[in-house]
């Protein structure tokens, strides 16, 4: 899926399956003293992929986590939710739970961006998608806000392949079947990467406001090397299956996701698998002064705990 629908869906697919992250109210989400400076950080869709691993980067950094999801009474759809988990917080994380591109999306960050600044939130951070021009609308929203912001523009999520539904299809068949042609590169982006950035540019002053910051992998990969070096990483034979976009629609209604949302999925497949993403940026590194992760390091330590059987 895209860069962050796909990614999104994939979140919303495995929910309550994130690895060393869970979704908690801290002390300063029921009215007590903040973290390392007081400094308390929401983070929307907290038990998802990005957001646990922004939870996780937060809370090692000394700084609060006000997890928000539904688990904890937040809920994108319904804004009567939204004050309770802004209030009293310092900056957010924002993570729309499904396209960025979206005008659902478009609205929705916009006005819970205005609500945060109202409540005297400082500093957000938005979750957009790398390449993808339906996203802008939804990063002018948020910089119309009065925010000190951050737009954070992901590459294919490395963990996609590790929970949800590519996973299980590799774990179950021994193959992926995908829309990505065998020639269309992508460097995959390691979620722990995209959580360091966050982190750092919520806490960093203003050095990344009014920045957007593209974040990828060290390499580029075709879906069938990255294949390999799962099937390699697992000890077992894994293969890749390119298919056409149209064809993929059938695929992501048996994923669970409406017969409307595949349409747009579809629609949006044939605009950015055409190979426009496949360059490398030094986003990761800019912010954090060293390398971003390769995805041979991630397949090795999804490979030793078990992941693909």
């Amino acid at each position: 899926m895209t860069n962050q629908q796909t990614n999104q869906q994939m979140d919303r697919q495995t929910d309550q399956q994130v690895h060393g992250t869970t979704d908690r109210t801290t002390d300063a989400a029921r009215g007590g003293q903040g973290g390392a400076g007081g400094t308390t950080v929401v983070v929307t869709g907290a038990t998802g992929r990005t957001g646990g691993a922004v939870a996780a980067a937060a809370a090692a950094a000394g700084l609060t986590v006000r997890a928000a999801s539904r688990a904890t009474g937040f809920d994108w759809a319904d804004r009567s939710t939204w004050a309770a988990v802004l209030r009293g917080a310092d900056a957010a994380y924002l993570a729309y739970p499904t396209d960025v591109g979206s005008p659902e999306a478009t609205e929705a960050v916009g006005e819970i961006a205005r609500e945060a600044v109202a409540l005297g939130v400082r500093r957000l951070v938005l979750l957009s998608a790398r390449g993808e021009d339906r996203a802008l609308p939804t990063e002018e929203a948020l910089a119309a806000s009065g925010a000190r912001w951050t737009v954070v523009r992901a590459a294919w999520f490395a963990q996609n392949f590790s929970a949800g539904p590519l996973a299980e299809e590799l774990r179950a068949s021994g193959r992926l079947v995908f829309a990505a042609a065998e020639g269309v590169r992508e460097p995959f982006v390691d979620v722990r990467d995209i959580a360091d950035v966050v982190v750092t540019a919520l806490t960093s002053g203003d050095r990344w406001a009014g920045r957007a910051v593209e974040v990828t992998g060290p390499r580029l990969l075709t879906w069938g090397e990255a294949v390999a070096e799962i099937g390699a990483a697992a000890g077992r034979e894994l293969t890749y299956r390119a298919v056409p976009v149209r064809d993929y629609r059938e695929r992501l209604i048996a994923f669970g996701v409406p017969a409307a949302e595949a349409d747009f999925l579809t629609d949006l497949f044939a605009d950015l698998l055409d190979g426009h993403n496949a360059q490398v940026t030094d986003g990761v590194e800019a912010v954090l002064g060293r390398p971003a992760r390769d995805f041979s390091a991630f397949a090795k330590e999804a490979g030793a705990e078990g992941v693909w059987g």
